[in-house]
């Protein structure tokens, strides 16, 4: 999944839940995909530019990717991206991601709605 694509759907799913109220916090875990957290924060900037989640803060929760090498059928998280291409036990470079793909706003904290306490 391409980064800025992954920012565009937060933020269309902050304000699908937001109803007009200003969005002060997210929680978001991504899986399956190596991301970098100051690329989704500046993604996210440019995506929430202009809407009730502008100044949101955004905490990024990297679900470990983990490998498995069809040579020797190890399974590992990939702490490197030389374990994306290469086996760290016998050095074979058929290894594949077997963690599955996904993006879970976990929470959203809004302010509370005009005319509320």
């Amino acid at each position: 999944m391409h980064e800025l694509g992954l920012c565009d759907a937060i933020v269309e799913a902050a304000l699908g839940r937001a109803g007009g109220r200003r969005v002060n916090a997210l929680r978001v875990r991504v899986g399956g995909h190596p991301v970098d957290p100051q690329v989704i924060d500046l993604g996210f900037r440019m995506a929430a530019a202009g809407t009730v989640v502008q100044d949101a803060s955004v905490e990024l929760v990297a679900e470990p990717l983990r490998v498995r090498c069809a040579g020797c059928g190890a399974e590992q998280e990939a702490r490197t991206a030389t374990d994306l291409l290469a086996c760290r036990g016998c050095g074979g470079l058929d290894v594949e991601s077997v963690t599955e793909e996904s993006v879970v706003v976990e929470s959203i904290t809004f302010e509370p709605a005009a005319g509320t306490t």
